[in-house]
């Protein structure tokens, strides 16, 4: 008899997995997953050209009024003719656009957390139902962090592609600008450098 109660007295004292108790896997799993997560950067602009100004010196000995004048009609020229305004600098950088992941970061955390802990919780049968959906979830959200941080690669990525091509076509504004600047007061009588 007393070998029968040895088994008893086993099979029923607790095992160190049995102990961790399920509400322990739900505080634990968001706080590792935000631990996991990736973190998203802000992409910003790199600098267009530096600046549009042309350098010009009268040749013909042009009065003050007259240079201002020539100035004047040949900067509304050179906007006409390139596209691009010096005055209205900030408005011509397209800077409203951000890349984002799709699904949105995080997703794949949560639903490796939330299927890694239904896993869990199946393998290890209703026993150690929490203890292994607690570490179903943590290993579910670690796998699901990687994912996310994968997503946030490709979108950083293509950020960086938007935004550098964004920066070449704004430089081409501003080189045609200063051409057709430099043009217009060449043929009006100024030394353009």
């Amino acid at each position: 008899m007393s070998l029968n109660r040895n088994r008893f007295r086993r099979s029923t004292a607790p095992s160190a997995v049995s102990l961790v108790p399920v509400w322990a896997g739900v505080i634990l799993i968001p706080l590792m997953a935000g631990c996991a997560a990736p973190r998203v950067a802000t992409p910003s602009l790199p600098a267009a050209a530096d600046t549009a100004e042309v350098v010009a010196y009268p040749l013909r000995g042009q009065s003050e009024r007259q240079i201002r004048q020539d100035r004047y009609e040949c900067y509304l020229w050179a906007v006409r003719q390139s596209g691009y305004d010096p005055a209205a600098q900030g408005e011509n950088m397209h800077t409203g656009t951000q890349v984002v992941p799709d699904p949105p970061a995080g997703a794949a955390t949560v639903t490796g957390a939330v299927t890694g802990a239904a896993v869990g919780a199946l393998v290890t049968g209703p026993r150690h139902g929490g203890a292994g959906a607690a570490v179903g979830a943590v290993v579910g959200a670690l796998a699901g962090a990687n994912v996310d941080a994968e997503h946030q690669a490709r979108a950083d990525a293509a950020q960086a592609r938007y935004d550098a091509s964004v920066i070449e076509a704004e430089n081409r504004r501003v080189e045609a600008y200063r051409r057709a600047l430099s043009a217009c007061l060449d043929a009006r009588g100024y030394s353009v450098r």
